[in-house]
C-alpha cells in the first residue's frame, strides 16, 4: 500500500478519541449503555469499515447463567477473563461470528455483545444482527483477543446526537431461567438497523 492510499484510509476514519482501557474497566451495564452511538472501526490492509453502534447486550459475569463465563474459564472464554478493552470473538452454530467487548477488571468474566450497527463508511451489506455485522465488518476469530485500544479494531467517540434508549430482555437465552427476562439488551429507539424491536 502506498503512503497516499494509507493517508486516505486514515482520513476516512471519523475524528474522535479511541476509547481508553478505563472506559471498559467499569460496570458492564454502564459500558453497554455508553457504547450506544459510538463508532466501531475495523482497519485491514486495504480498507476501513465503520459502523455506529445501535444495539448491545450486557453479560455480567459467571453469576449470569446466560454468559459464556458461567461455565468458568475455558480456552474459548479465556479472553473474557482477561483485561478489559479486548475483543471476544466466537463462532456460533458453526456459521456466524459474534463480537463482544470485555469489561470490568481482569478476572471478572464480563462482556458486552455488539448486536447491531448503523453503516457509516464502506459497509455494503446488512448489519442488523451480531452475525451480519461481523460479516459486513470483516470480523472473525482471527480478531479474538484483539486490543480495542489499538489501531486495527477499535471503538471511538462520535458526535452524539440525542437519542432515547430502549431496554429489553436479551435474545436467545431462554436457557438462563429468570435471567432470560432481565432487561440487559439496549438499543437506540426507532433506529432502523436494530435487529428486532
Amino acid at each position: 500500500m502506498n503512503s497516499r492510499t494509507e493517508k486516505s484510509l486514515i482520513d476516512a476514519i471519523p475524528k474522535g478519541k479511541t476509547l481508553s482501557r478505563d472506559f471498559y474497566s467499569r460496570n458492564t451495564e454502564t459500558v453497554a449503555l455508553e457504547l450506544l452511538g459510538k463508532h466501531l472501526a475495523h482497519r485491514s490492509a486495504n480498507r476501513v469499515r465503520i459502523g455506529r453502534i445501535v444495539e448491545v447486550e450486557a453479560y455480567l459475569g459467571p453469576h449470569d447463567p446466560a454468559s459464556h463465563s458461567a461455565r468458568g474459564m475455558t480456552p474459548r472464554t479465556r479472553v473474557m477473563f482477561g483485561p478489559p478493552g479486548y475483543a471476544y470473538v466466537y463462532l456460533v452454530y458453526g456459521i456466524h461470528h459474534c463480537m463482544n467487548v470485555v469489561t470490568e477488571p481482569k478476572g471478572h468474566g464480563a462482556a458486552v455483545l455488539i448486536r447491531a450497527l448503523e453503516p457509516v463508511y464502506d459497509i455494503n451489506s446488512r448489519t442488523c444482527g451480531p452475525g451480519l455485522l461481523c460479516r459486513a465488518m470483516g470480523i472473525d476469530r482471527r480478531l479474538n483477543g484483539c486490543d480495542l485500544c489499538g489501531e486495527a479494531l477499535f471503538i471511538r467517540e462520535a458526535n452524539r446526537e440525542p437519542f432515547a434508549v430502549t431496554r429489553r430482555p436479551r435474545i436467545g437465552v431462554d436457557y438462563a431461567g429468570k435471567w432470560a427476562k432481565k432487561p440487559l439488551r439496549f438499543y437506540i429507539q426507532d433506529n432502523p438497523n436494530v435487529s428486532r424491536p
